[in-house]
């Protein structure tokens, strides 16, 4: 039997990944401040609290498209059915785009620009680490269903 057949990953590695790139981002302002001028701080500040409700808008209709579908939101779980439907329309990855805008926007409110940097660091291990193992679970489960769906939405955005 495919490993891939029964579940993607054995760890839930999203949340670890970006809870950790939060502490270093945290960690590299305290000894490596990147300060922003007055001006720019309140323009950031207005574009992270609006790139932090669409995040957190966008989790919610990704776990509230799951949970109405009767599949898993766990990652270490198997796939029930292939959602396409809700954000799953536009991003292959609504869950984890919605970390990474939730971790840029935070950075933007609290005016530490690494939480961007890093959070561009975080979307890139989650390709490597995660989604890539969840695409091949989804392949072998749904097979050219799942092909047709990668040819017509992207994988983040």
């Amino acid at each position: 039997m495919n490993a891939y057949r029964s579940k993607s990953l054995s760890f839930p590695w999203p949340p670890l990944l970006y809870s950790i790139a939060v502490i270093i981002a945290l960690c590299l302002q305290r000894y490596y401040p990147l300060p922003l001028p007055f001006l720019w701080s309140i323009v950031a500040w207005a574009a992270g609290a609006a790139l932090t409700a669409f995040a957190v808008t966008l989790n919610v209709w990704a776990v509230k498209t799951l949970l109405e579908s009767r599949t898993t939101v766990l990652t270490q779980r198997c796939s029930a059915y292939l959602v396409t439907t809700g954000p799953f329309r536009f991003t292959r990855n609504p869950t984890y785009l919605g970390y990474t805008l939730l971790t840029a926007g935070l950075g933007l409110l609290i005016g530490n620009l690494w939480f961007v940097a890093i959070a561009a660091l975080a979307a890139a291990l989650t390709t490597l680490l995660v989604i890539r193992c969840e695409e091949m679970h989804l392949l072998s489960r749904f097979g050219c269903e799942f092909e047709f769906y990668c040819k017509h939405t992207r994988r983040w955005v």
